[in-house]
């Protein structure tokens, strides 16, 4: 096992390294991830076709999280202090249970198109709990567009009733809430941990229940699967659940997180490209224009997060 100075020069994100130094490293790790995470909502859509949504939502966690523990057991990394505990239980809730499952059930009731306008909502929230829990304290200007671009987002979403449901919309708020949350507690706890080490903490946490849950689940009778709803899950359980976190949290910590975040204001024009490539849904050409105006907010938010 390395000193304690070797394994802060490792991860690269001490609490006491000033997090503006890693600002261009941030945003570069930040888009990475939010790439990565562009395809969890179209390949959930393909995935709960044909799975039950809390089998599905545990059974992407118990698989990222065996990924998690080998990585952490061949890298020989020490468990966590017992004040870290809490954070990563939190950062468990938000995004290895909370968000996969109140996704899943909401796009039972509408498109993934439609679903991803709502991840607009996400850096609004996650500054938010920036500031409650990260401590971070942007500029005035900073929130005139971050709420901008969430306005946009939502009120894009609004004037497309058709193509969702008050439960599907409900449902995809909520999962913003809790994801938010789980950003943030991430992101802190990633200058002190690391950000893949974050990440499959959390996951591990989080094992005995999402084990729990995969067995209460499970079909009686195993279901004939298609391909494509096979490599779904396995998309979101590699890349979702844990390949893109490492990135995000990464990024989140080093450029700051209500900075860093205005990024997945970025993630539905990526996502509704990939449901149009995909899934063939219609890709109204309101939403193109809706996401040049987002594009606005994210420079301006990143102009005036300091």
């Amino acid at each position: 096992m390395s000193s304690g100075t070797e394994k802060r020069r490792l991860i690269g994100c001490s609490n006491s390294m000033p997090v503006a130094r890693h600002s261009a490293q941030g945003w570069i790790n930040g888009f990475l991830g939010m790439l990565i995470f562009s395809g969890s909502l179209p390949a959930t859509r393909v995935a709960v076709q044909e799975f039950d949504p809390m089998f599905l939502t545990a059974m992407r966690a118990v698989l990222a999280a065996l990924l998690a523990l080998s990585a952490l057991t061949l890298m020989r990394q020490r468990w966590p202090q017992r004040r870290d505990l809490a954070p990563l239980a939190l950062t468990a809730l938000g995004v290895v249970i909370g968000f996969p499952l109140l996704t899943a059930l909401a796009l039972q009731h509408t498109t993934s198109a439609h679903a991803l306008v709502y991840i607009g909502l996400l850096p609004l929230a996650t500054a938010c709990f920036g500031v409650l829990r990260g401590g971070e304290r942007p500029k005035a200007a900073f929130w005139l567009f971050s709420v901008l671009g969430s306005l946009l987002v939502g009120a894009f979403a609004l004037s497309q009733g058709a193509t969702g449901s008050w439960l599907g919309d409900l449902l995809m708020v909520a999962a913003v809430l809790l994801c938010g949350l789980g950003y943030a507690e991430g992101a802190v706890l990633t200058r002190k941990l690391g950000g893949w080490q974050v990440i499959s903490w959390a996951l591990v946490v989080a094992l005995p229940l999402t084990a729990a849950a995969a067995v209460v689940t499970a079909p009686p009778a195993w279901p004939q699967v298609s391909v494509g709803a096979w490599c779904s899950l396995g998309y979101i359980s590699l890349f979702s659940m844990w390949i893109g976190f490492i990135f995000w949290y990464r990024g989140l910590a080093q450029g700051g997180i209500a900075a860093v975040g205005q990024l997945q204001l970025l993630q539905p024009f990526f996502g509704l490209a990939l449901a149009g490539l995909v899934l063939h849904e219609s890709i109204q050409p309101s939403m193109i224009a809706v996401m040049v105006g987002v594009l606005v907010c994210v420079y301006g938010a990143k102009r005036f997060s300091r």
